[in-house]
């Protein structure tokens, strides 16, 4: 009879479920109190506080401090201290004020409500003045709503292991509800901003669904359950989302879309044919020969060099990267981990053991990509991939040693 762990013991389930409902409670309460708030907040009239000719500030004044209120074109701010009101901008800046000379000017218009300023740089309509207040408390309320996405997340990795955690050792579940805390707690300290005109708590939400997916589809990879499969389907939708997002990583993109996507169906049905005798839910799995190595290398250099060199002409004018040698060497670095992912989902619909070795090295590219383009949630997910990648390839030695002595003990007999 198997052994009961802690984690599937009766106190450890009741443990989780009462922090499942919390969360979900915590995050039902800040989704409701900030929509109150900003819904409270916009229904104050906003009065016309200033208008006039603004001028540019001087560069040694344009600080992110001063740069407060935001506009179609520009940010203005009043300085008091001289009587003059400025010119701001701040944030990401444009060809159009860039070419301005310091002394330059524009006509604007203040709205003030009380609370904040609202600009434009012409007279606007009722329904335009609305629209930027909403957006402009929406800002402020957008931890609260940072913060029930992470509580949200949480939540739904407890009542994974709640429901299935019969299914998953304890090592596995403490594993999992790990990096889920992790990526909650980053999304929260290093929230995204808006790029491509897609808010940044929506890039936020596909970031953590996608680690969601992520580390379960690696987990069940590591159980040998061919149902990792499945939700690697979903995982490669929620990849291709954030690729449309942030008009990036075409190369991965293109890889997910006419690769992955086909692979996991083919594999699940490769898989379901070839179970463990002793156990169905596993799946057999076995090594790869020194020759494949050095022939499938030798592709991914190549793979590499041409691809990196193709995406690295293309200008997809995107928001997200915007320092020209940081996008070649990621077109570079999203190439080869294509290459690399390619080879992994070769080897995993081959149930061959190198598959981790292969996402080792797709991982590590990932992360830099990463930490290049500031996407510092996702490492947590890298940081989900390199344990549960040693853990997977631990197993799966364990098991192929153990085949392999069960056929030379038959032979013998």
């Amino acid at each position: 009879m198997k052994k009961q762990g802690f984690m599937n013991s009766v106190p450890a389930k009741w443990a989780k479920a009462v922090c499942a409902v919390l969360l979900a409670a915590a995050f039902l309460w800040l989704l409701i109190s900030a929509a109150i708030t900003v819904s409270k907040e916009t229904a104050v009239p906003a009065e016309l506080y200033l208008t006039g000719t603004f001028k540019r500030a001087p560069e040694e004044e344009e600080t992110d401090e001063d740069a407060k209120y935001q506009t179609a074109v520009y940010y203005y701010d009043n300085y008091a201290n001289d009587g003059n009101v400025y010119l701001m901008y701040a944030d990401h800046p444009t060809e159009e004020y860039e070419a301005l000379p310091e002394d330059a000017t524009a006509q604007g218009w203040i709205y003030f409500d009380g609370t904040c300023f609202v600009t434009f740089n012409h007279e606007p309509t009722e329904k335009e003045l609305n629209a930027e207040r909403r957006s402009l408390y929406a800002g402020f309320e957008e931890k609260s709503f940072g913060i029930a996405m992470a509580c949200a997340l949480t939540a739904l990795g407890l009542c994974v292991m709640i429901f299935f955690g019969k299914h998953f050792t304890d090592y596995e579940q403490l594993w999992f509800i790990s990096i889920l805390v992790l990526a909650a707690v980053f999304s929260i300290l290093f929230p995204e901003e808006e790029a491509n005109g897609v808010n940044g708590l929506v890039i936020m939400a596909l970031y953590l669904l996608d680690t969601f997916l992520n580390i379960l589809c690696e987990l069940l990879i590591s159980k040998q359950s061919k149902w990792n499969f499945i939700v690697s389907v979903f995982v490669e939708l929620a990849e291709i989302a954030i690729c449309l997002v942030l008009m990036y990583r075409f190369a991965t993109m293109a890889t997910t879309l006419f690769f992955w996507l086909p692979c996991d169906i083919i594999s699940f049905v490769n898989w379901h044919k070839h179970p463990d005798k002793k156990d169905e839910e596993l799946t057999v799995v076995r090594t790869l020969k020194g020759w494949q190595e050095a022939l499938i290398i030798a592709g991914i250099v190549i793979w590499t060099v041409v691809v990196g060199y193709i995406l690295s002409h293309l200008d997809f004018m995107s928001d997200f990267i915007q320092n020209r040698t940081l996008e070649v060497a990621i077109a570079y670095m999203d190439a080869c981990a294509s290459a690399v992912g390619v080879v992994n989902g070769i080897f995993i619909l081959l149930r061959l053991r190198e598959q981790w070795i292969a996402w080792y090295i797709c991982a590590a590219l990932e992360a830099a990509i990463n930490i290049l383009s500031g996407q510092f949630v996702l490492l947590i997910l890298k940081l989900g991939y390199f344990t549960n990648t040693t853990y997977g390839y631990i197993k799966w030695t364990k098991y192929i040693k153990g085949l392999q002595a069960e056929t030379e003990a038959a032979k013998t007999e």
